[in-house]
């Protein structure tokens, strides 16, 4: 039975290692000790020994020369003991650090220390049975090592290959290792997507890159491919160049959006379809009543019965069995605030449907090339959302006027080019997609007739009619008498959206100032200032 600590055999066999020469009798004095060492680090005897005298030499970095100094053997015999040092580096009871270009010291790193107060055994956290969070975080301490060069590019090439191995469970270490490119290239998309997950860096320059070559030549190699699209991983379509103006810049790379999809889907990062397009559940939707014409209100109605989730299903199917595409496309066109997009909320509230709505601009990158790629993204990450839910989402391009106007004919220049491509796009998903899609458009004067075709639905929101506006004025302020309400609706030839404008502002009044005396000067100012492009109204003639 043991009678020391750890502390205590380390100190024992420090002791008896200077000037040691490491011949036999050190072994023999030290037996239980370096038996206790060897046990508690899951290393050899041997390696205890030069643990210890590490651990006595920390007060700085320790080369192959001091070893020799402290053990008083020769330097030329010092380095046939290297694969035991090396061994205590991959037991993480070392740290490699060069200095210079020829000289190799190391140190004992500062969790094996902490460990050594409390009198514990340090020992590397498993590797296995990893998440993809672990991970990572185990990914930037090699990168880490890297940077402060107390790893090789060599060591960290077999340390990444062998952690990616030892998690066959996690979607991008199968992939990484299922690559079919060279160990340096492996390595290279590792880093890329270690720079994005661990330092959120999507623009990795050639300084970043050059630490994992050992070989100056090697590098310059590596740079000509990248900078000329030659590199595998490009041809692959997981890294490309980063576009600054429409422009490729060919110092500056970063992951594709293919790349984040299928190598960092477990991690949810944000890609471009996903940046450019919200989701809202149907429960996030407040209830709001909605006035629209009698022609208006029979197409929603309708509309709203098709897409009753059990409805759509059965509707869905018949379309199938029939040949025809299962696709139902809307478009709903008409003035501002006549309650377009706000009709596609109401009816995805009613129906228990999500819905994912596009940032028109967003998806209008101002890099050339992009643009056409956040579109196919998009539809990606709706189909995946169709096939995840058993109630199909709605896809809402909102204010989709500048994305289904007519094609430029004969374009030339490299923006009009891009807006035509997005445009074939779209129009080619259209064919295909299994879904629902609703855009909505303030002008159809300029629609193109392709994309007229295709829509399946098409229901103009007209200016309500006076009665319309009467229900609208007295939903937004109740407490208004019927003659004024009626006044205003007959005087006014407001859309919904300006109605609830003047609400509102009334209503801030009202908690400024109080109640208004004159609820009909009141009313009329604002009125009279709602349409900015329209000359003032005349006094209408209110009941006292």
């Amino acid at each position: 039975m043991k009678q020391f600590t750890l502390i205590d055999a380390i100190e024992r066999v420090a002791a008896k290692a200077k000037k040691s020469k490491l011949d036999d009798q050190l072994f023999v004095d030290c037996k239980e000790e370096l038996a206790f060492l060897a046990e508690s680090y899951g290393i050899t005897t041997r390696q205890a020994v030069f643990f210890t005298v590490f651990l006595d030499r920390n007060c700085r970095y320790v080369d192959y020369d001091d070893l020799a100094t402290y053990l008083d053997i020769s330097n030329i015999r010092i380095l046939s003991y290297s694969g035991d040092v090396e061994a205590l580096t991959r037991h993480r009871l070392l740290r490699y650090h060069r200095r210079g270009k020829d000289e190799d010291t190391f140190i004992v790193p500062a969790a094996v220390l902490r460990a050594l107060k409390h009198n514990e055994a340090y020992h590397m956290p498993p590797n296995t049975g990893l998440d993809c969070c672990e991970l990572f975080a185990r990914l930037k301490v090699l990168f880490d090592d890297l940077g402060d060069e107390t790893i090789t590019p060599d060591e960290l090439g077999e340390e990444v290959k062998t952690l990616l191995k030892q998690n066959p469970q996690l979607t991008f270490a199968r992939k990484v290792c299922a690559l079919k490119v060279r160990s340096i290239d492996q390595l290279l998309i590792v880093l890329f997507c270690h720079l994005l997950v661990n330092e959120d860096d999507d623009d990795v320059r050639f300084n970043q890159i050059e630490p994992l070559y050992e070989n100056k030549a090697t590098f310059m190699r590596l740079r000509s491919e990248m900078s000329n699209d030659a590199n595998p991983l490009m041809h692959m379509k997981l890294i490309e160049h980063l576009c600054a103006d429409g422009i490729a810049d060919n110092n500056r790379f970063h992951l594709t959006e293919h790349a984040k999809r299928e190598l960092l889907g477990e991690l949810n990062i944000s890609v471009a379809a996903d940046t450019a397009a919200d989701v809202m559940k149907p429960d996030s939707i407040g209830e709001k009543e909605l006035f629209y014409c009698d022609k208006v209100d029979r197409q929603v109605e309708e509309l709203a019965s098709l897409l009753d989730a059990k409805r759509y299903k059965e509707v869905h199917e018949r379309m199938r069995q029939r040949g025809f595409r299962q696709a139902f496309t809307c478009l709903f066109h008409g003035g501002p605030g006549t309650g377009k997009t706000e009709t596609v909320y109401q009816l995805a509230r009613r129906t228990g449907r999500q819905v994912m709505v596009v940032d028109v601009p967003q998806i209008k990158s101002k890099w050339v090339g992009e643009s056409e790629k956040n579109i196919k993204a998009l539809f990606d990450r709706y189909r995946t959302l169709v096939a995840k839910f058993n109630v199909a989402p709605i896809l809402l391009f909102n204010e989709a006027d500048a994305i289904i106007g007519i094609r430029k004919q004969g374009a030339q220049n490299a923006v009009d080019k891009m807006e035509n491509t997005i445009q074939n796009i779209i129009l080619q998903e259209m064919e295909s997609l299994d879904g629902i899609l609703i855009a909505t458009t303030n002008l159809t004067e300029n629609l193109d007739s392709a994309f007229e075709r295709r829509f399946l639905y098409k229901i103009r929101f007209e200016q309500p009619d006076a009665a319309v506006r009467s229900k609208i004025w007295k939903t937004m302020i109740p407490e208004l008498p019927t003659d004024i309400v009626d006044a205003l609706a007959g005087e006014y030839d407001f859309s919904g959206g300006q109605i609830e404008n003047i609400a509102r502002k009334y209503a801030v009044k009202c908690i400024l100032h109080g109640d208004s005396a004159d609820t009909q000067d009141t009313l009329e100012e604002l009125c009279s200032n709602e349409s900015i492009s329209s000359p003032a109204t005349r006094r209408i003639g209110f009941a006292a």
